[in-house]
């Protein structure tokens, strides 16, 4: 029997008995295994429940051993991996989640674990609000008050899910609901068709023919846990991974204004209903009404035009200036993944990614780019996995060779510059500047207070061979708030020096979020949208960071990597 399960619960298994083993103190190198498989699951194209069922050898996957690959077997067939519940036995399982906080890494919390007893959530609260936690060497008052803090946002996130995992629950359940009989249309709206980071439940809409099953197929759906209620038009039910999904058949002639309604947000779609009344009409989700007469409703269209206003898309639907903007023709003509043609920022085998530069400038060219950019780790970010000056000169020889080779695609000679403490990097310029673009960024430090992180990057910005400020907050949705960092000072330093910064698309990073970018539009800087991809799969997450420029308002000539090739090596001089 094989049971349904998501890439992302797999390693999201494997990550969390990680955390726990090295809260324990385990040896590092089986952590850092698990750690590894958990990245590599992650990116998979492919779902290994095919592959379970297929007969494949796991073990063949990059950072997959034969050990491994019979974890995820069990998993997948039983939904458990018993190596996590037996560790979970031993060390409660809410400690992986409250690593998360800001500061608690596993090193500390093995401190409040061993020295104070710390079990749950409440008990690390009470240990906070009582001063026990500043008694601990190295902890003080501050780490008190981070920690209540933390404890704050990690309750009111766990009522969301992150986007990419939102998409995984409810894509199957899309194209289930499309093959049922007599249903025309399917869209899922709300915070997840405005493409915010994380939502909470998922409404989903459909057009069906009289005497569609579809409601009855929707309560029946293989991963329903609970059928909250049921009618002939509308259900709610809780799936099995916890999320509440609510549908709603509409007739056609309502479609659009529906699925304006419940796309929202709220404070827009009040916005527009004072908007109606000062036209003395009325809008709902069944349409735009003038006294009883139905005026617009079929498309989201009719409804924005019966109001005077030009089409809003779903992402800026956030009042913040939309519909003024919308009124006076002015809104932003947003970037798509269609004008990306170029990666700046991914990861080869030379450090902690699971291709070639050849697997990944073939990759690219599949995706329609005419470059990508290699930016593999320096040195001082992992000695297992960074590169020295040597090893990069190395590669750079690599790249020159296989650029004669390739037709169609060029690959541009980079590197992830670690910023140290003070803002220097950890790769001389010698070496920098054999480089066609250097990518700058923090992966330790992040406690700095607000004054030292700005200066810090703001030094690393004045070497004139970087060119990229790359995850420029430092946040982990879920895991890692931003660092304090006076991002107007950063942005306005980047504009003065000619350096951009970049809107990571990783998942867990979406880093610029939607309001930075918001701001380097207001303020003239233009920014990288960049995958960080660690594998030819990871190059498919280009969708998520035009998301969050998009929710930014902005535009391709934002963009410097939907420029050609020859105008982007003009960008990147400075």
């Amino acid at each position: 029997m094989v049971i349904h399960v998501e890439n992302r619960d797999i390693a999201n298994k494997f990550e969390r008995l990680a955390d726990l083993l090295e809260i324990k103190g385990e040896n590092p190198f089986r952590v850092r295994a698990y750690r590894n498989a958990a990245e590599t699951i992650a990116d998979l194209p492919q779902p290994l429940e095919e592959l379970v069922q297929a007969g494949s050898d796991l073990a063949k996957l990059p950072n997959i051993g034969t050990g491994i690959a019979a974890k995820i077997n069990t998993i997948v067939k039983t939904g458990e991996l018993p190596q996590l519940k037996q560790t979970e036995k031993r060390i409660p399982g809410i400690l992986s989640d409250l690593m998360r906080i800001r500061g608690l890494g596993p090193k500390r919390m093995k401190q409040l674990y061993d020295e104070l007893g710390i079990r749950s959530v409440e008990d690390l609260e009470r240990a906070a609000r009582s001063g026990r936690v500043r008694e601990l060497p190295g902890l003080g008052a501050r780490t008190e008050d981070v920690i209540l803090a933390g404890i704050k946002q990690l309750r009111d996130r766990a009522q969301r899910t992150p986007l990419p995992e939102a998409e995984d629950i409810v894509q199957p359940l899309v194209e289930y609901l499309r093959k049922v009989r007599g249903v025309k249309a399917v869209t899922v709206a709300g915070s997840f068709r405005r493409r915010r980071e994380t939502v909470g439940d998922l409404d989903i809409l459909v057009t069906a023919g009289r005497g569609s099953p579809v409601v009855h197929r929707f309560a029946s759906y293989d991963q329903v846990a609970t059928v909250t209620s049921q009618g002939t038009t509308r259900a709610s039910v809780q799936l099995r991974s916890g999320m509440q999904v609510d549908l709603r058949v509409v007739p056609q002639v309502s479609y659009g204004a529906a699925l304006q309604y419940f796309t929202g947000s709220k404070a827009h779609n009040v916005a527009l209903r004072k908007l109606a009344q000062s036209k003395r009409l009325k809008v709902n989700e069944y349409g735009v009404f003038m006294g009883k007469q139905r005026v617009a409703g079929k498309t989201e269209r009719q409804v924005y035009k019966a109001l005077g206003l030009a089409y809003i898309e779903p992402e800026l639907r956030e009042t913040q200036g939309e519909i003024e903007a919308a009124r006076r023709k002015k809104l932003p003509r947003l970037v798509s993944v269609d004008a990306i043609r170029g990666d700046l920022h991914c990861h080869t085998t030379a450090t902690d990614g699971r291709d070639s530069v050849a697997a990944m400038a073939r990759a690219a060219a599949q995706r329609g780019y005419e470059y990508i950019a290699v930016a593999d780790h320096s040195k001082h970010v992992t000695v297992a996995h960074g590169m020295n000056a040597r090893q990069l000169a190395r590669q750079i020889r690599e790249i020159d060779r296989l650029n004669e080779k390739l037709d169609g695609i060029v690959v541009l000679k980079s590197a992830e510059v670690d910023i140290l403490a003070d803002g220097s990097l950890d790769l001389p310029d010698s070496i920098l500047s054999q480089l066609d673009l250097a990518v700058a960024a923090v992966h330790y430090g992040f406690q700095q207070s607000r004054a030292k992180m700005t200066a810090r990057l703001i030094r690393a910005m004045d070497n004139p061979h970087i060119k990229i400020l790359a995850h420029p907050t430092g946040r982990l949705i879920n895991k890692r708030e931003p660092s304090e960092i006076d991002l107007e000072r950063v942005m306005r330093a980047a504009r003065e020096r000619g350096c951009y910064l970049e809107v990571n698309a990783q998942p867990d990073r979406l880093d610029l979020n939607d309001q930075g970018c918001r701001l380097a539009r207001e303020m003239g800087v233009k920014v990288a949208i960049s995958t960080d991809a660690h594998s030819t799969g990871g190059l498919d997450l280009m969708r998520y960071g035009v998301d969050q420029a998009r929710r930014g308002w902005l535009e391709s000539t934002d963009v410097i990597n939907t420029r050609s090739l020859a105008q982007l090596c003009r960008l990147l001089k400075r």
